[in-house]
């Protein structure tokens, strides 16, 4: 009779992940965008405003920081982290010699995405910490903004592996990376908020201004191109609002799985 290791009780996806999160331990690069970018820069830019404003602060320029905070903690720690890490893994040969293990398929692409996930995850806790006890009014509801990193993280983690299948190398990562991030970028409720209704509208589509939107529902009861005197909903108005967005994000997932189905490759040489 043999006894299981510790290690063969795991199962391949937890296994997968922990080698995946030791990796982005390691690189020094990600851990410093994941850390600047999503907690670093809002926070400071939140602290300003409100430095500014003697110490008040309303829940546009909350929902505002964490928009901002959505943005960069979907862009740098869960788009091109999980990018960059399997386009390496792709030039290596891993992802090949992974496929003759016991890891089913849709485990070894997952399992990339789990340190973004988690870095996400203790980082909005951590500005959101900060945010609410400067002050700052409470969330309207606190749903929408978790659906709203979910959905992203998922749509996001998605795309990075679509975009992979057509990245040679980590280092081209940051060329083609750029149409994903600038048309996120576009999406934010500040910017939306300046551009033609017809412009504005159409946006409203992508993955990210959905996101957006969710995190402005849910922080200030308002969507995000809603304007500054535009009134507040209360809890359970905000659900008559989060349907176009949830809705653009169930069909942004539907999209990137097609194209990871279509696109994604195994070995450099397939």
């Amino acid at each position: 009779m043999t006894t299981a290791t510790p290690a063969s009780r795991h199962s391949p996806l937890t296994s997968l992940s922990r080698a995946e999160f030791l990796q982005f331990r390691r690189n020094k690069t990600l851990i410093v965008m994941g850390v600047i970018f999503p907690v670093l820069l809002p926070v400071a830019t939140y602290l300003l405003v409100r430095n500014g404003n003697d110490g008040h602060v309303d829940r546009d320029a909350v929902a505002a920081t964490l928009d901002m905070f959505a943005l960069f903690a979907l862009m740098f720690v869960q788009y091109y982290t999980v990018l960059s890490m399997v386009t390496t893994r792709r030039g290596e040969g891993v992802l090949k010699r992974l496929r003759t293990g016991e890891a089913a398929d849709w485990q070894i692409l997952a399992a990339p995405n789990v340190p973004g996930v988690a870095v996400t995850t203790v980082s909005s806790l951590l500005v959101c910490a900060i945010v609410y006890a400067t002050g700052a009014p409470g969330p309207i509801n606190v749903l929408a903004m978790a659906i709203g990193l979910v959905g992203g993280a998922v749509v996001f983690g998605l795309l990075a592996l679509a975009t992979s299948g057509f990245t040679k190398n980590a280092e081209a990562a940051q060329i083609t990376s750029l149409p994903v991030m600038a048309l996120a970028m576009v999406g934010m409720g500040n910017i939306r908020s300046t551009l033609p209704d017809r412009a504005a509208d159409l946006l409203g589509w992508t993955p990210y201004a959905a996101v957006s939107d969710l995190m402005h529902l849910g922080s200030a009861g308002k969507s995000a191109t809603a304007g500054a005197d535009a009134p507040a909903l209360d809890f359970a108005g905000t659900f008559t609002e989060i349907g176009r967005p949830v809705a653009t994000l169930v069909i942004w997932t539907a999209i990137a799985i097609a194209l990871v189905y279509k696109g994604f490759r195994w070995d450099d040489r397939g």
